[in-house]
């Protein structure tokens, strides 16, 4: 293996190492989904494989940032399995962070902020050690449904390193992205402003939802059958990857 590769992959090894609740990355969890879990030890068992970035698959529900600046959005609900959508009126609406109101439309749709229902198929960063090792890991991704998959990097780097390329392990085919309420801009609580310099929790913006419960429902339903298909093909790229 290169010693480019055998390096960083000791080294993302060890972050993976550290205890649960010590461990942290970049995603709105911060840790690894216990569903893809098994799936990461199996892929970084094998010497010419490390991952460096993954998602399970995920529904959820996010509160755009203001228009014109970078970020600045919120995260109202994330689940990396399926939801059962509760019964009780306005159940469904407070799990997702909308208010239990009558269904509205923004009056001014340039100052709205909406709010996404997402779903998002599993995917994967996993760093090879040779540009056969890469396409094998691309062949098993492409084969098991996830069309969109890729390699990059197959060149050696400039200091005549040899190539370690990366495979991205993705879907389109699965996604949805469905606007289910905007923010008034309103907040429903003031900020304590006495916790404002050792970061105070800021007010929550009052969201009016633009559909019924039960389209929200419909939704949920929709995710966990996806949900379904993504475990499904998930599995047949994990058995095809491990046949190398």
């Amino acid at each position: 293996m290169p010693a480019s590769f055998d390096t960083r992959k000791a080294k993302i090894l060890s972050e993976l190492d550290t205890p649960d609740e010590q461990y942290e990355d970049l995603s709105p969890k911060g840790s690894v989904d216990s569903g893809i879990r098994d799936l990461i030890l199996e892929i970084n068992a094998l010497p010419q494989y490390v991952t460096t970035s993954s998602c399970a698959g995920r529904v959820s529900a996010y509160l755009e940032g203001t228009k014109g600046a970078k970020g600045g959005g919120q995260w109202l609900f994330t689940s990396h399995e399926a939801v059962d959508a509760p019964v009780a009126d306005g159940a469904v609406n407070q799990l997702l962070g909308l208010e239990n109101e009558e269904v509205a439309v923004p009056s001014e749709v340039d100052e709205a902020r909406f709010v996404h229902l997402k779903f998002e198929p599993m995917i994967l960063h996993i760093l090879t050690a040779s540009p056969k090792a890469a396409q094998h890991a691309a062949t098993a991704a492409l084969t098991a449904g996830f069309r969109e998959s890729g390699i990059t990097g197959i060149l050696p780097s400039a200091s005549n390193h040899p190539a370690t390329p990366m495979v991205a392990v993705r879907s389109s085919g699965l996604v949805f992205d469905c606007i289910i309420g905007y923010s008034t801009n309103i907040s429903l609580s003031e900020p304590d402003s006495s916790n404002v310099s050792t970061g105070g929790e800021a007010p929550r913006p009052k969201i009016v939802p633009m559909v019924s419960e039960g389209y929200l429902r419909t939704l949920l339903g929709i995710a966990s059958q996806r949900f379904k298909t993504n475990e499904e093909r998930r599995e047949r790229f994990r058995k095809a990857l491990l046949n190398f």
